[in-house]
């Protein structure tokens, strides 16, 4: 059966679907510099609608699990700088959070998003991370050894818990990966990078851990450390299963990025809804999805990320569209 909406209907459905909230750490008000390490008491850190816990040592001035920063430094190596990202800052933003997952370190899904799905977040590397990586340490070796042959990687693993189950489906993303047997293929992550998480499904918190091919007999030599900036929520509750995953191919967008125009080529015989959000899941513009290939015009948009929501009968997919300046 085909659907036949009107523009209010489509509007609405869309709202409703795609609601979403973007923690993105500006609501503590750290200026360039500034940091919260739980030094002040603080065990908890939340935004959006996600918490997560802190723990302080004052014996030590240290601190594991998450904190909330907005370190700047992107040249001092070494554990004394633990409060800073690669990049110098947040997502286009100054505050960010930080993890320490040495262990496995959690975060919760608060209020609308418990229970519901994740769409994606965006991860850096440490300062002290990357330049231990980067250049070896006194504690950990530099990533590739002395001929850069060394397949090393470090590598985050996401995974979900719901109704106090571990999920068996996970994410991973690799912080840096030197095991291309071309070298210069060799990377370490030092910009903010888009990561999906929708593929966990339903979930009422997340499981973060860490791996390194640089280990001994106390564990993982690499700075156990991370970044997450713009951390978005769908804030509908529970995905049923008219709402599973559509396959990734059923629509190619190109070219992508562009300047003014993109083209959904959509592969599937029944109509769909879609949706163009920006990041923050502000509603952009709402048309039914046809068979063949469907228009969309990015001429008066800034450059950027911007989200497709595609939405039929038997299930949803969403497509990251980015814009550049001509």
């Amino acid at each position: 059966m085909k659907w036949i909406f009107t523009s209010l209907v489509l509007i609405f459905s869309a709202s409703a679907i795609f609601a979403q909230t973007t923690a993105d750490f500006e609501n503590y008000g750290l200026t360039a510099g500034d940091a919260l390490n739980g030094s002040d008491g603080t065990n908890s850190f939340t935004s959006g609608n996600i918490s997560f816990r802190n723990s302080y040592n004052p014996d030590f001035n240290s601190w594991s699990g998450w904190v909330v920063t907005a370190g700047t430094d992107v040249t001092t190596p070494g554990f004394t700088n633990d409060l800073s990202a690669i990049t110098g800052g947040g997502y286009n933003s100054t505050a960010y959070a930080m993890s320490y997952a040495f262990s496995q370190t959690f975060m919760k899904l608060e209020g609308p998003a418990a229970g519901g799905t994740v769409e994606g977040m965006y991860i850096t590397n440490s300062t002290y991370t990357y330049l231990s990586m980067l250049e070896g340490d006194g504690f950990a070796k530099k990533f590739g050894g002395e001929t850069g042959d060394d397949p090393d990687f470090l590598v985050l693993t996401i995974k979900k818990y719901l109704g106090g189950e571990l999920g068996a489906d996970s994410v991973s993303f690799y912080l840096a990966d030197y095991r291309f047997e071309d070298n210069s293929q060799d990377y370490i992550i030092d910009e903010w990078t888009y990561v999906d998480l929708t593929s966990l499904g339903n979930a009422d918190s997340l499981e973060f851990s860490m791996n390194s091919s640089d280990v001994s007999g106390f564990g993982m030599n690499t700075p156990a450390y991370f970044c997450i900036d713009d951390f978005t929520t769908n804030d509908n509750g529970p995905v049923s299963t008219k709402n599973a995953l559509l396959p990734s191919e059923s629509l190619l967008v190109f070219p992508n990025p562009t300047s003014g125009t993109w083209f959904a080529d959509w592969t599937i015989s029944d109509q769909a809804e879609a949706v163009l959000t920006n990041i923050n899941g502000q509603v952009l513009e709402t048309f039914v999805l046809r068979q063949g290939t469907n228009t969309i015009e990015a001429l008066t948009l800034p450059a950027g990320l911007y989200l497709l929501h595609i939405q039929t009968e038997s299930g949803r997919l969403t497509k990251k569209l980015f814009k550049t300046i001509e």
